[in-house]
């Protein structure tokens, strides 16, 4: 709407001082022309706006000239509200400030929007940590905060994952990103994009330089160029495997970001979806097989005891072979196969072979570790352990 779109270029000038008429039609999602009209508007309506030409010019408002506009609506008082329920401000030392913010943005409010804005702060909550991500590291942004707002370059001595020695880095900092309820440093190394978790961070100090970001570069783009490094890994190995469909939404769970192609969107050997939704298709062509089946036992002449018996060890087959789905997953390295190992019998990888060995050999170090063979049990109960139906080493598995 335009009235919306007028009061957006009074707060945008009142909060910038002086901005370019090609920098609010593309903030703003429109054409110059489209600008330079809601400036004739805002004119005529008695805002004292004007352009200045050359070189330094733009669009300001007369020095001095404030208005108290809030200007907002229902829905945008109550995203506010949300945004209150998130846990960053804490670590920012924010968090007393925000209350008291909001207080005065509720008081400032229309009274036929507050009962709304109330309400979203007492029944919407947003808890940004996972399930059972246990206690976290103590992180303390003050140093990284300092060297963001003051824009000075940071010096770090930072531990990375899996190694003992800390390491020293000069970086030059865009800016903090909480994501998933852990703080990151997004930062240039030699003038290339870096990530450093924060709870890594054994300590920090702001060096007394400017800062030396690339020019026109902002925390947004670095963010994306370093989230898309992380999740876009080139995969090395694809592996194939079996999963038990009683594990199946567990499995996917956990691997998920693994997960290369699911029985929805690839071929697979165990039962598939059918076009609405349910298993009736896959039950469709179970009872179609077995029907074959029967057709040719007695076109080859065997007795009705025989073909029975025979029929019904390929019908037992066939209903251990619907109880696996068939998955294909991809890794960056060898080694980070062996996530597999927690799911124990009710995951077996097909393909490749050196998957396969990857995962024996990391299991035999789990038994030399603990001292016992493959058949014992607790307490040396060599019992056969339970295993799933199809699994190999099951009765009727392979």
């Amino acid at each position: 709407m335009k009235s919306d779109r007028l009061l957006s270029v009074l707060l945008l000038l009142q909060t910038r001082g002086r901005i370019t008429a090609d920098r609010l039609a593309a903030e703003l999602e429109v054409s110059r022309r489209t600008i330079y009209r809601d400036v004739e508007a805002l004119s005529a309506a008695g805002v004292p706006v004007y352009a200045e030409r050359g070189r330094s010019g733009g669009i300001r408002l007369l020095p001095g000239y404030r208005t108290d506009v809030t200007g907002l609506t229902s829905d945008e008082a109550r995203a506010l509200f949300v945004l209150a329920t998130q846990g960053a401000h804490q670590a920012l030392g924010l968090d007393g400030a925000l209350g008291t913010a909001l207080r005065k943005v509720m008081a400032a409010l229309p009274a036929p929007h507050r009962p709304a804005a109330e309400l979203t702060s007492r029944r919407i909550l947003v808890d940004p940590d996972p399930w059972l991500s246990g206690p976290r590291a103590d992180v303390r942004l003050d140093e990284l905060h300092t060297a963001v707002f003051t824009d000075r370059r940071l010096r770090l001595r930072y531990r990375h994952g899996g190694e003992g020695p800390a390491r020293t880095y000069t970086v030059d900092p865009y800016g903090l990103v909480s994501k998933a309820g852990v703080w990151y440093l997004v930062a240039d190394r030699r003038r290339s994009p870096a990530l450093f978790r924060v709870d890594r961070v054994v300590t920090a100090s702001v060096v007394d330089e400017a800062v030396r970001r690339r020019p026109g570069v902002e925390l947004a783009e670095v963010w994306g160029v370093l989230r898309r490094r992380v999740e876009e890994r080139p995969a090395r190995i694809r592996v194939t495997a079996r999963v038990h469909r009683s594990r199946y939404g567990m499995f996917t769970r956990i691997v998920g970001p693994m997960l290369a192609e699911t029985p929805q969107s690839g071929p697979q050997s165990g039962p598939q979806a059918g076009p609405d939704g349910t298993e009736e298709a896959a039950e469709g062509r179970g009872k179609t097989g077995e029907a074959e089946e029967a057709e040719e036992a007695e076109e080859a002449g065997k007795t009705g005891e025989a073909g029975a018996a025979e029929a019904g060890e390929r019908t037992g087959e066939a209903e251990a072979a619907d109880e696996w789905v068939t998955v294909r997953l991809d890794y960056p390295v060898l080694p980070a196969v062996g996530q597999l190992l927690q799911f124990g019998p009710w995951v077996e990888v097909v393909d490749p072979p050196c998957a396969r060995a990857e995962l024996v050999r990391r299991a035999r170090e789990v038994l030399d570790l603990y001292g016992a063979s493959p058949s014992d049990g607790p307490d040396g109960d060599t019992s056969a352990p339970v295993l799933p139906p199809g699994a190999p080493g099951a009765p009727g598995g392979t």
